[in-house]
C-alpha cells in the first residue's frame, strides 16, 4: 500500500529542535530561548493561579477582557486586536486566510523562519530578499514583489539578529509594495527598542489598510509558556484571521495572566532597567574576547566566532554544554559561524563569559 504524502511544502518543513539534550537531567543556564530571565509578573502568577478554578469553562471566544486591557495599555481601538496562541500562530493564521498554492510571500533572508514556515503550511512559496551586514534591505523586499505577492513579512526588530529598520523605511517598504500585498510587522521584541527613528507599526496601521502588526506576551512580559500573541490590523484583516482561528484559542489562564501582568508597570520598568545595564554588558565582555557582536536593540545578541577550527562553533558549544550553558546555533539562517545568546540574570551573564574566556583568551 502506498503511503500517503504531506504536501511538498509541508515536506520541506524541518521540525524545531530545541538546544537541550533530550532527556537530560543536568540544571542548565539556558541562554537559547529569548524568554524574560527575571520570569513573569508576580500578578501574572497570581493571576494564573486563581484562573485554576475556572479551567473547566471554556476561554472567551471574543476575548473582551483582553482586547481592552491591551488597547487600554497601547491606545489602540480594541475591535482592531485579535489574540492567539502567540504570535506564532498570527503569523500562520495570516498566511492561512490570505494565501495558497500559486501564491508567494515576501520575507528577508535572516528574518524568522516561521514566515516560510507559514508560507509552506499555506502551501504557497516563501521569497526571500538579501539582507545587508544582517540589516534588512528595504529596496530588494520591494524589487521582489510582484503580483502574486500576498503578504510581506517583516520582523522589525528581527530575529536572530537584533537589528531593527527605521520607521521612514518601513514606510518606504508599504509604499514601494502593491496595493494587494498585505504587510505584516512582527514587533515581538518592540517593548525592548530605545530608539527614536522607530516605531512598532501600530501608527502604520492606523494610516494604511494593508498593514497588521503583530505583537507577543512571551518576551517583554515573561508568558512563553502561555502561548499568547496579539495583532493589530484593518478591521477586515481581523475579521478574516477570526473567521480561520479557533474560537477557543487562547486559554482561559493565558487571557488572565495577560490581563494582570498589562497592569504590572513595576514588572516590566525592571525587566527593562536589567536589559538596559545587561545587553551593553555583554556586549563589551564579548567584544573583548575577540568575537564580533552586532548591534542589538533586543534582550539577545548575535556573536560571529573565529573562523579557526578548534575555535568554531562546535567547539564552544560544546565547551559551554560541559558547564551546563546552552546558547543557540542558528545554521539554519545560513549564519553556521554564528550564536545567539540571550541575556541572563547576572550570574548566568558572568558564569557564560567565564566560560567563553577559558577557550578564546
Amino acid at each position: 500500500m502506498e503511503l500517503l504524502s504531506p504536501r511538498s511544502g509541508v515536506s520541506q518543513i524541518k521540525p524545531y529542535r530545541p538546544a537541550q539534550p533530550e532527556g537530560d537531567g543536568r540544571s542548565w543556564i539556558d541562554l537559547s530561548l529569548t524568554v524574560n530571565p527575571l520570569g513573569a509578573s508576580p500578578k501574572a502568577v497570581n493571576a494564573y493561579r486563581h484562573a485554576a478554578a475556572q479551567i473547566h469553562r471554556y476561554p472567551d471566544p471574543l476575548q473582551d477582557g483582553l482586547r481592552r486591557a491591551i488597547a487600554r495599555t497601547y491606545d489602540l481601538d480594541a475591535e482592531r486586536i485579535v489574540c492567539a496562541a502567540g504570535s506564532d500562530e498570527l503569523i500562520q493564521l495570516v498566511c492561512l486566510a490570505y494565501a495558497g498554492p500559486g501564491d508567494e510571500i515576501l520575507c528577508h533572508e535572516n528574518g524568522y523562519q516561521g514566515f516560510q514556515k507559514a508560507a509552506r503550511v499555506a502551501g504557497a512559496t516563501p521569497v526571500v530578499a538579501m539582507e545587508r551586514d544582517m540589516v534588512v534591505d528595504v529596496e530588494a523586499m520591494i524589487e521582489l514583489a510582484g503580483e502574486r505577492t500576498k503578504i510581506c513579512y517583516l520582523a522589525n526588530p528581527n530575529n536572530p539578529t537584533g537589528t531593527y529598520v527605521a520607521i521612514d523605511a518601513v514606510e518606504r517598504l508599504r509604499a514601494g509594495l502593491p496595493a494587494h500585498t498585505l504587510l505584516v510587522v512582527d514587533a515581538a521584541y518592540a517593548d525592548y527598542v530605545r530608539r527614536n527613528n522607530y516605531s512598532s507599526g501600530a501608527d502604520l496601521v492606523e494610516k494604511t489598510d494593508n498593514t497588521l502588526m503583530v505583537r507577543t506576551f512571551s518576551k517583554l512580559h515573561g508568558l512563553a509558556g502561555l502561548r499568547i500573541g496579539w495583532g493589530y490590523g484593518p478591521v477586515g484583516v481581523v475579521d478574516a484571521i477570526n473567521s480561520v482561528r479557533s474560537a477557543f484559542n487562547v486559554s482561559v489562564p493565558a487571557q488572565a495572566a495577560a490581563i494582570a501582568t498589562l497592569g504590572d508597570a513595576e514588572h516590566e520598568e525592571r525587566t527593562l532597567a536589567h536589559n538596559a545595564m545587561w545587553l551593553p554588558w555583554l556586549t563589551t565582555e564579548l567584544q573583548q574576547l575577540g568575537l564580533r557582536v552586532y548591534p542589538s536593540v533586543c534582550n539577545f545578541i548575535l556573536v560571529r566566532v573565529p573562523t579557526d577550527p578548534s575555535l568554531g562553533v562546535p567547539a564552544i558549544v560544546e565547551h559551554l554544554a560541559r558547564r551546563n550553558i546552552l546558547v543557540k546555533t542558528v545554521a539554519e539562517y545560513g549564519m553556521a559561524d554564528c550564536l545567539r545568546i540571550t541575556v541572563g540574570q547576572e550570574e548566568e551573564n558572568r558564569a557564560l563569559v567565564a566560560a567563553l574566556a577559558e577557550i578564546l583568551v
